[in-house]
């Protein structure tokens, strides 16, 4: 009769799990980095009230956050082949369907599924910003992109890194989503591992306590990048004083 629990099957099953952590982070990065550049456009637009895309990313931020990412995933993994068929037979072209590569569907679904979330977080954070301090801005002559990227932003930043931070935990952790779209990252690896000895508890503690340092190392990196950008509060008081000082002078 085997042992019941075997700790070298756990010290075992984490090298081979690591070998796969550069395409969990792969994800993670990528996903986070195009969902948030989406998520900043999202808020703009919303935060502007430009007619029509305003309505359509109302609703996609709505649909986004009411169905799980589970069924986003199969929706893209079934609706991208059926997008390019359909662009085939319309314009005659020969895409290959089958040659897509199983990342992209995974891509997609985590960067838009970030940018519905997020964007919510960064309209907070520009919302937040004095008024008085963009007022100023503008009336240097300043157009509304070099506002939002000399005052707006900056100060936005330091608001929205707590929840920007615990969205990365999270599509860290979502990417163990990724194995139902063919990706082998560590979660499908385990299973993968797990299915060959059959240690499955041993194995997934191994990859419980891959997942938990590296959150831990995440949230060492929010707390520096969280000094690294926070104002003092005798700073920051002092600077909404001189703007809008400045402001009512402007006036």
């Amino acid at each position: 009769m085997g042992e019941i629990f075997d700790i070298n099957a756990v010290f075992s099953a984490i090298p081979r799990l690591l070998e796969v952590l550069p395409v969990s982070l792969q994800i993670t990065v990528i996903s986070m980095i195009v969902g948030l550049v989406f998520a900043l456009l999202f808020a703009i637009i919303r935060m502007r009230r430009i007619p029509v895309l305003s309505q359509l990313v109302t609703v996609f931020i709505s649909f986004i956050r009411g169905t799980p990412i589970i069924v986003q995933l199969y929706l893209t993994y079934n609706g991208i082949p059926l997008l390019l068929k359909f662009i085939n037979q319309q314009y005659g072209t020969d895409y290959n369907i089958n040659a897509i590569p199983a990342m992209i569907f995974v891509l997609v679904t985590f960067a838009f599924n970030e940018a519905a979330y997020n964007s919510e977080t960064i309209r907070a954070a520009l919302q937040s910003v004095n008024k008085g301090q963009i007022e100023a801005a503008e009336s240097l002559g300043m157009t509304y992109l070099q506002v939002l990227r000399r005052v707006i932003v900056p100060q936005a930043l330091v608001v929205a890194i707590p929840p920007l931070g615990n969205a990365l935990i999270g599509l860290l952790k979502g990417t163990s989503l990724a194995f139902v779209a063919g990706v082998i990252e560590m979660t499908a690896k385990g299973k993968i591992i797990s299915g060959s000895n059959f240690r499955f508890f041993e194995v997934y503690l191994a990859l419980a306590i891959i997942y938990w340092i590296m959150t831990i190392l995440i949230e060492q990196l929010l707390r520096f990048l969280e000094k690294r950008f926070s104002i003092p509060d005798s700073a920051a008081g002092a600077m909404n004083r001189g703007w809008f000082s400045w402001g009512r002078r402007g006036i």
